[in-house]
């Protein structure tokens, strides 16, 4: 498995390359769209990216916690979250990857999806 992060500078360099645009426009469009994306989560709001997934922002209830090393109780504040959930195209492409790094004979992409 690949230990690579993919950054903003990577996102700039694949517009640079595939689109056309001067690097400087690239990081900024990157930039824009990255920022765009927060604002709209921090507003409570959901954003949808076709064949790619969802940002969504969960409240989490208050709650009782621990302290693992203690053992003592602790209590958990209700707080609001931002989750992130694949879309099936995106799940897909993930099962498609994995089967292909499999040995030779290896259950298909089926198999593995009706395994879920």
């Amino acid at each position: 498995m690949v230990d690579r992060t993919v950054t903003r500078a990577d996102l700039a360099e694949a517009v640079f390359r595939k689109i056309g645009l001067s690097r400087t426009e690239s990081a900024f469009l990157v930039e824009t769209i990255l920022e765009e994306i927060c604002a709209t989560i921090a507003r409570g709001e959901s954003v949808k990216i076709s064949s790619f997934g969802s940002f969504l922002v969960r409240d989490k209830n208050e709650r009782v916690g621990r302290n693992p090393k203690t053992g003592e109780e602790v209590p958990i504040s209700p707080r609001r979250v931002a989750v992130f959930k694949p879309s099936n195209v995106m799940k897909d492409r993930i099962l498609e990857s994995h089967a292909k790094r499999r040995a030779p004979g290896a259950a298909p992409v089926e198999m593995l999806k009706a395994a879920e």
